[in-house]
């Protein structure tokens, strides 16, 4: 049997799969409060006290660069390792997947229900595949086919420099010059992008802020989501946090079709990470296709490429189950 997991900075999830089940029906499924242990390790032994369930072999999909089979997961302090894991699990058979990669995994394995289409396109069978997630960070990724079966490989393109494609987003970027050494993707396509963006508009005096938002977001622990349901509303939304949200799907967009771009993917292009979900009437919106498409001569190329969200919160488990059953030898 296999033991999969999806190791994040706020919660960890187990989960036990048996070859004959499947990756969709777990055995059993456990969740935790990551900040609550010293390691991983911790919460492993934990989890098989609680199950008499067999297990021979382990897969992590976790929230950090995995380096030689070793990552240091991003918000918590540990550092998590296939000996200490092996060690703990007393299994040889243990795999670390970066968990952008373990969501392209998942990938081929989603269904109608698990994603919500923004473009149809017209799929080429076998081509690349792109999956973009804007969460904590930005995450990137990409799968390649090889006649028999999808591979997936983790990228850190999220850091790559930043390039703005109007007016307004030469501005920000020349705002964020002055206050980072490095300005990239990520600084706007993420949790903390969106406020960032947000910050440039209301201290540069784009629009005014009013006094019930400025209330809401000082008491807010996180920004992002009072942004979110300000611009979405309709009585009616703020001014200030409209145009945050449509820069933010814009400089996606555009982004999404770099990455698409870079691995010509013919396959279909993903959106993952906790934000795409919750900004589907935004993604509709002309903002992220216009942005996608507007590669000049190459924008014929891009329309053919189907463009899907990914609406299935399990999906880094889910990849890193099906890697662990099919790929992963005992």
């Amino acid at each position: 049997m296999l033991l999969a997991g999806d190791i994040g900075g706020t919660k960890t999830v187990l989960a036990v799969y048996s070859p004959e089940k499947g990756a969709r029906e777990p055995l059993a499924e456990a969740t935790f409060a990551s900040g609550q242990y010293a390691s991983l390790e911790k919460i492993v032994q934990e989890f098989r006290a609680s199950v008499d369930l067999p297990i021979d072999r382990a897969c992590f999909g976790v929230a950090g660069p995995v380096v030689e089979g070793q990552s240091r997961i991003t918000n918590l302090p540990w550092v998590i390792s296939t000996p200490r894991l092996r060690a703990a699990l007393g299994c040889q058979a243990v795999a670390l997947l970066n968990d952008l990669q373990a969501i392209a995994y998942a990938v081929p394995h989603l269904g109608g229900e698990d994603l919500h289409t923004l473009h149809p396109g017209d799929p080429q069978p076998g081509g690349n595949i792109a999956v973009i997630a804007p969460g904590t960070g930005l995450g990137e990724a990409y799968l390649t086919w090889d006649g028999t079966r999808y591979h997936a490989y983790p990228s850190e393109g999220g850091h790559a420099d930043f390039g703005p494609t109007d007016a307004l987003e030469v501005e920000l970027l020349r705002y964020y010059l002055q206050r980072m050494d490095h300005v990239s993707y990520e600084r706007f396509c993420s949790g903390l992008g969106l406020p960032n963006i947000y910050n440039f508009l209301a201290n540069t005096g784009y629009a005014s802020e009013p006094e019930w938002l400025a209330a809401e977001l000082r008491e807010a622990r996180d920004p992002t989501p009072v942004i979110v349901k300000a611009a979405l509303r309709n009585d009616p939304p703020s001014e200030l946090c409209v145009t945050s949200l449509e820069m933010f799907v814009s400089i996606l967009g555009a982004e999404t079709g770099n990455l698409a771009l870079k691995v010509l993917s013919r396959g279909g292009v993903f959106l993952g990470g906790g934000i795409p979900p919750r900004i589907v009437p935004a993604l509709e919106h002309q903002h992220f296709l216009e942005s996608f498409l507007r590669k000049g001569r190459m924008s014929e190329l891009l329309i053919r490429m189907p463009v899907h969200v990914i609406l299935n919160p399990n999906t880094a488990l889910l990849g890193a189950a099906h890697y662990g059953l099919e790929e992963l030898a005992i």
